[in-house]
């Protein structure tokens, strides 16, 4: 079952580990070896999780995998294009 409009992994990130460890966004920034700038944006949900980043979380936040930040990702991807994207004019092969 799909869950319905899931949280962007940032939102995750941000309110899960950073807040409930006291982290700032600067300082989680340094430890993940990325800007202070792009760790903003994806905890403000405007870009991604990519596959670096989600190497970079699993290995600074042990207890997660970089798996399970690709899942958040692609279920939030998922559930807004199924939302947003028009197929009506995308046809079938039937085989």
């Amino acid at each position: 079952m799909e869950m319905f409009n899931p949280p962007h992994p940032g939102e995750m990130l941000n309110e899960l580990y950073l807040k409930e460890n006291n982290i700032s966004i600067s300082r989680a920034a340094l430890m993940l070896g990325i800007s202070r700038k792009h760790l903003s944006n994806i905890v403000n949900c405007k870009v991604p999780v990519t596959s670096e980043i989600a190497l970079k979380l699993e290995k600074c936040f042990k207890t997660t995998s970089a798996n399970m930040w690709l899942k958040f990702q692609i279920k939030y991807d998922l559930w807004h294009a199924r939302n947003y994207v028009n197929l009506d004019n995308v046809q079938s092969i039937t085989g």
